[in-house]
């Protein structure tokens, strides 16, 4: 498996995995062509070096995989830096074969380059299997994660 930075042409397979299970696709407007709000979004992302979106692709170069690692300066921890994984999907017909496990061993390894003191990410407790994943990989629930929804349509 090859992992590497994300392109713009990435971002239809990558918005098509996230919207490729219950949750996502309740929430993305996954069609082709693809809304402008994704491109802008990646360019964002693309632009930041606290962002990396990353591509996994199996041994035919085929995109199988994706994830977010964002790095966030804290004060506490003496300065320390966080990392945040998020989105993290794999194509479906790839599912249950142990690449998951592999794309957070790299995103482990990762932080570490990056010197965060923490990987940390939040997950809909409506995912049962993912939580069951994440505990068996070491991560811990040790916080209460709170979230407030805000109207998308009041910010523009």
């Amino acid at each position: 498996m090859k992992f590497r930075k994300a392109t713009e042409s990435d971002v239809i397979d990558i918005v098509g995995m996230i919207a490729d299970d219950e949750l996502g696709k309740t929430r993305e407007n996954y069609q082709i062509p693809l809304p402008e709000e994704y491109i802008l979004a990646f360019e964002k992302i693309n632009a930041d070096k606290n962002q990396e979106l990353i591509i996994v692709e199996d041994d035919n170069s085929e995109i199988i995989g994706t994830l977010q690692l964002s790095f966030i300066q804290y004060l506490t921890y003496r300065g320390g830096i966080r990392s945040q994984i998020e989105a993290v999907r794999i194509r479906k017909d790839k599912r249950g074969l142990g690449i998951g496990k592999i794309m957070f061993e790299w995103a482990i390894n990762r932080a570490k380059e990056r010197k965060a003191h923490l990987l940390q990410l939040t997950t809909d407790k409506k995912r049962p299997k993912a939580i069951q994943f994440y505990e068996n990989l070491g991560f811990k629930a040790s916080h209460e994660g709170m979230k407030l929804h805000l109207d998308y349509n009041q910010l523009k």
